[in-house]
């Protein structure tokens, strides 16, 4: 028996890195995954890897295309009963030197695709009975840090948009949480892993070492252990208790400086 058994998620930004992670930990637990993202090859790809999935092309920032990723969700399995809004991009840039056009780009995807994959899929789940959303916010979203200033404003949006939703769709049996990852191995933070040619042990090592000083456990996170997390919140019998929170992942980071 998986905690997932007979459940039906949507996962944004799936083909890769924290979201490839959930879909595979998803699946391996029983439920029907729908891979979600705009890398179409990749996300063919880990659904047809991970078996009893379906993968739809969705730019998170379009309504019309969450509409028709929620209409080839029912077509397939019948019914969406969870979702994860996983999508997310990151720049780097001093906020006084960040052009509108970036600042807006990141808006979009990362806050915008949150509400309207909130918007579009919620009905759904409260159609099916109810069921969980969990909504990747960042340790950006409950601090501040320097150079990631938009990523950072949209990330403390989604914290906030996760209390309203989960006070709004209590009654309607929907759960609604957040993830706060810290620094994890993904492309996102580790571009390395995009090269072909680059030594993505040697990378990952030289990210270990970064974070060495900063984070008290001493490395870098994994996407495996944001996944296991995602499904704790996902799985019902685990965490029917708990709605409206942001959950920190980041090896201690946000307790504060360790002088050792």
């Amino acid at each position: 028996m998986g905690k997932l058994d007979g459940r039906v998620v949507i996962i944004t930004g799936a083909a890769r890195g924290q979201g490839e992670q959930e879909a595979r930990l998803f699946a391996a637990e029983g439920a029907k995954v729908v891979v979600a993202d705009v890398l179409d090859d990749q996300g063919e790809a880990v659904a047809k890897e991970i078996g009893n999935a379906l993968y739809v092309h969705l730019d998170v920032s379009k309504e019309e295309e969450w509409g028709a990723a929620v209409a080839a969700a029912k077509a397939a399995f019948g019914k969406v009963d969870g979702l994860v809004n996983n999508a997310g991009i990151l720049r780097f840039n001093e906020l006084v030197s960040t052009p509108l056009d970036e600042f807006m780009q990141i808006v979009n995807v990362n806050q915008v695709g949150a509400f309207l994959g909130i918007k579009n899929v919620a009905p759904e789940i409260a159609e099916a009975g109810g069921g969980s959303i969990v909504n990747t916010a960042s340790y950006t979203g409950v601090t501040g840090m320097a150079y990631v200033g938009a990523y950072a404003a949209t990330k403390h949006a989604i914290v906030g948009l996760t209390k309203v939703a989960a006070l709004e769709l209590a009654a309607r049996n929907i759960r609604v949480n957040a993830v706060c990852p810290g620094a994890i191995d993904t492309a996102m933070s580790n571009p390395a892993q995009l090269d072909p040619n680059a030594n993505t042990e040697e990378s990952a090592a030289a990210l270990d070492g970064l974070y060495r000083k900063l984070v008290p456990l001493g490395r870098v996170g994994r996407p495996e252990e944001v996944a296991r997390l995602a499904l704790f919140l996902t799985a019902q019998e685990d965490s029917a208790y708990i709605t409206g929170q942001p959950f920190v992942i980041d090896g201690g980071w946000l307790a504060g400086v360790s002088v050792l």
